[in-house]
This record gives C-alpha cells, structure tokens and sequence, in this order.
C-alpha cells in the first residue's frame, strides 16, 4: 500500500484553477502539513460510523428497555435531536479552522486560546477515558465467553492490536475502519431480516407496531429527560471527525459533511435495530437483573440459535474491542498533537513519524495511558461512563460559545439560524444534560478541570510560549506566533 503524499498535498503546490490547495490552507492558519493528507470525505465517514459503533444498542439494549418503558427506539429519536445541533456547530467550526485540535482549536480561535486549553483539556478526559471504557467493557463480554481467561489479558491484547493499527499509518487504519463497518453492517442486516421474518411468524406474540417508537400511555417529561442522558453517550464519536481535518483530502466542507452524515447514518441504524427488537420482547415491562445485560442476545437467540448469539457477541465484542478503540485512540493521539505543537502539552508529543506520517509519540502514550487506566478501571464501567460524558459534555458546550464568538461577534455573520439559533439551542440541551449528570461525575470533572488550569498555568509561564492570536476580528485567518515573555 503507497502512502505518499501527493506534491499537492505536502507542498503546498496549487492545484488545477489558482484554488488554494490544503497545505496553503492550513499555512494560512499557521501551521505546515506534517500529517498525510490521505483521507476521502467516504473515509471520515467511515471513522464516524466506526466511532459511533453502528451495533452499539446491542450491549445495552435492556438498560435502555427499563429505562424507557419499552420505547428504546424513542430514545434514539431523542438523541439524534439533541445531538444534530451540537453537529451543526461541528460542521461550522471545522470548516472555518479545518486543523486536527478540534474543539480546542475552535475554542482558542474562535473565542481565547486559554479557554480553547480548558476546552481540550476537557475533551482530553473523554477521548483518554473512552479507549479504557472500550477494552473494559470488550474484556468483560470476552470473559463471558472464555471465562478461564483472566480480563487483564484481553485488554492487553486489544490494545496491543490497536496501538500497532494506528502506528502503521493512516491509510491501514482505514482499511481496517472499512472491514469493520462492512461486518457490522453485514450483522445489522442479517439481524433486521431475522427480526422481520419472526415478527411476520409472531415469534414471542410480535406484531408489527409503533408502540416502540412512542407509546402516549407510558411516556412522560421525565422520561425523555432521562432518554437524553442515555442517548447522548451513545451518540459521542461523531465529533471524533474533526480531529482528522489535517489528513483529509475533501475541503475545508469534508469533515462538517461526514459528522452530519455519520449522524443521520448511526441514528437510522440504531431506530430500526431497537424498533425490531423491542417488537419481539415479550409481554414484560422490564427485564430482570440477571437478564438485562444480555437483553439483546436473547433476543437474537430466540429467533435464530444459540450459534448465531455467539456470533452476535463475538462481533459486538470485537467492534467495540478493536474498531472502535481504534478510532478513539486515533482522535486521543490528534488532540494530543494539537495541543503540544501549540506548546500547551510537552512539545515532544508533536513529533511526526517520518515514514508513516502520525503522531507517533502521542499514539504510544495514549496506549501507555490506556493500559494503566484500562487495568485500574476493571469492572467499573459506569463510573467511567459517567466521567466520558462529563468531559465530552463540557466541551461541547464551550463549541456553542465558540459558534457565537467566531461567527456572530468577530466576524460579523447574519445567518441567524446556524450562528444563533442552533448553538444556544444546543447550548440549553448540553447544559441540562450536564447538570443532571451523577455527582461523582461532577466531581471528577470539576477534579480534571482545576488539574488542567494548573497545567496551563504552568505552560504560561515559561519564557517562549506559543499563543493562537486572531490577525483580525472579521478574519479566518489566525496565525501561530512565538512570543518571547522573558
């Protein structure tokens, strides 16, 4: 497989029409092209949807059946309204600053780069937590299938198989995202057409129905309040997008388009999945304590065999245990490189592997970090999951703000709909989502967050800093500039 890069791509050499091509782009913003510009607006699609996780309802099926009186796929109607503002806001600030940081570059750019720190910081503590959540959660379905085999070994071995994934570059990693996709969409269709044939057959009583989609006699306020917080974090990734704008090869417009796409994609897969299943759960209104973790699984086993559940488990396991671990530590790795070119993180984390064109030192530690949380935080996946959504959540909201100030005050844009409307609106549902988060996860939080003042007052006092300083309000254009404080 030929990695190189184009001598468009690398250069800077403007391409066909005088247009400027995306390294002069990024050169306008300050930076150089050092990662490999390799990525079609097809592939970021196909790192979302990996992300994302289009099987992910598997796993917890029945947490979300409990707790949504049934209406499961309801709850992902809900999610994706919530969700397609703040992709909204995405989809603005990448194409304005199309640079690998993300929100930590939207944030500094748009509103002040000690806030875009906070901002980083903060979706540090979901992108570093999400890989551990990963091989807790795939070590913990693997002991359920070889129980003989202790859970540390596994996360050792996905993470193995991982870290060497993104090592190897970009490109392969790709690859890999594409013949995951392509199995778990296989199994989603192999799922929908067992479903449909058993409904059809009235397997367990199943008729065909909207009751799961909405049913007036069990719903109510609080419960699509509490859908909202489920939905959320199932929905987490698609940002993930963002941090490859410096590998795509689509326009400043690629990684906005792949976010709302992957969205809309995910959001689909994950209504009919629910909508099948829910329709063949039998006449009760809540699965038992040693049911509900296999919710699904039962489901698949009861309409096929018991081979076919293993299957479904062994799948899911590997989705959840490779391909997505292998997108989160791609985005970890970005941030990082984002954060320490720009002299917030040690310097040394922005180091370019020569041949393969990424991060290489930022991946390493990623998956050094990933190992001594992953073996710390063994059976403890609800405190990390609270703790994800506590970073992600704060972050976003520091997105919306960054809409308003870059687009609306600085620049001076009448477009009140993309500008106002939808970052406030996405703004309210964050914020109430975060203040009904549990406490611990608050508490961690504010913890990561007065951590991360004191490392960015640290990184401020030294002699030559780095500081992202806008040329001019009305301007996309900001530069990277050293500035001597001594």
């Amino acid at each position: 497989m030929d990695d190189r890069p184009t001598r468009s791509t690398v250069t800077g050499a403007e391409p066909a029409g005088g247009a400027p091509s995306a390294a002069e782009e990024l050169a306008q913003l300050g930076y150089k092209q050092e990662l490999r510009r390799s990525l079609s607006t097809w592939d970021l699609l196909v790192y979302g949807l990996v992300f994302m996780v289009p099987i992910a309802p598997w796993a917890i099926f029945g947490v979300v059946y409990n707790a949504s009186s049934g209406m499961v796929p309801l709850v992902y109607v809900i999610g994706l309204v919530a969700m397609i503002f703040t992709a909204l806001a995405y989809a603005q600030m990448s194409r304005a600053f199309p640079v690998a940081g993300s929100v930590y570059a939207y944030v500094g750019r748009g509103v002040h780069q000690n806030l875009g720190f906070l901002a980083g910081w903060t979706i540090l503590l979901d992108y570093l937590l999400v890989p551990t959540l990963l091989y807790v959660f795939a070590a913990e379905s693997m002991a359920g299938v070889f129980p003989g085999v202790p859970r540390w070994v596994w996360i050792i071995v996905f993470l193995a198989v991982n870290t060497t994934v993104n090592y190897v570059g970009i490109s392969f990693t790709a690859v890999v995202n594409r013949l995951f996709l392509a199995a778990e969409l296989l199994f989603v269709a192999i799922f929908v057409v067992m479903a449909v044939v058993a409904i059809s057959r009235g397997v367990n009583g199943a008729v065909f129905s909207t009751t799961p989609l909405f049913d007036a006699a069990d719903f109510t306020p609080g419960l699509a309040a509490a859908a909202l917080s489920i939905a959320v974090l199932s929905f987490l990734g698609f940002d993930g997008i963002a941090t490859l704008a410096e590998e795509s090869r689509g326009g400043r417009r690629s990684a906005g388009r792949a976010m709302i796409a992957g969205l809309l994609l995910v959001a689909t897969f994950f209504i009919v999945q629910t909508w099948m299943a829910a329709l063949l759960v039998p006449d009760v209104e809540q699965f038992g304590e040693d049911e509900v973790n296999n919710a699904f699984f039962g489901i698949v086993e009861t309409i096929s065999s018991h081979g076919w559940q293993i299957a479904f488990l062994v799948m899911n396991t590997l989705a959840v245990g490779i391909a997505n671990a292998v997108a989160a530590q791609s985005a970890t790795s970005r941030l990082l490189f984002s954060m320490s070119r720009d002299g917030r993180l040690p310097r040394w984390l922005s180091h370019i592997n020569p041949r393969t064109r990424v991060p290489d030192r930022a991946i390493l530690l990623v998956g050094a970090l990933t190992l001594l949380l992953g073996l710390r935080f063994v059976g403890q996946i609800g405190l990390i999951s609270s703790l994800v959504n506590f970073g992600a959540l704060t972050a976003f909201l520091l997105l919306h703000v960054s809409v308003v100030s870059h687009h609306l005050v600085r620049s001076g844009s009448r477009n009140w709909f993309l500008h106002l409307a939808v970052p406030v609106i996405g703004f309210c549902i964050i914020g109430y989502v975060l203040l009904n988060a549990g406490l611990p996860a608050q508490l961690g939080g504010l913890v990561w967050l007065v951590v991360g003042a004191g490392v960015l007052l640290v990184y401020r006092s030294r002699n030559r800093d780095a500081v992202i300083a806008p040329e001019h309000a009305a301007s996309d254009r900001p530069t990277l500039v050293e500035t001597d404080r001594g």
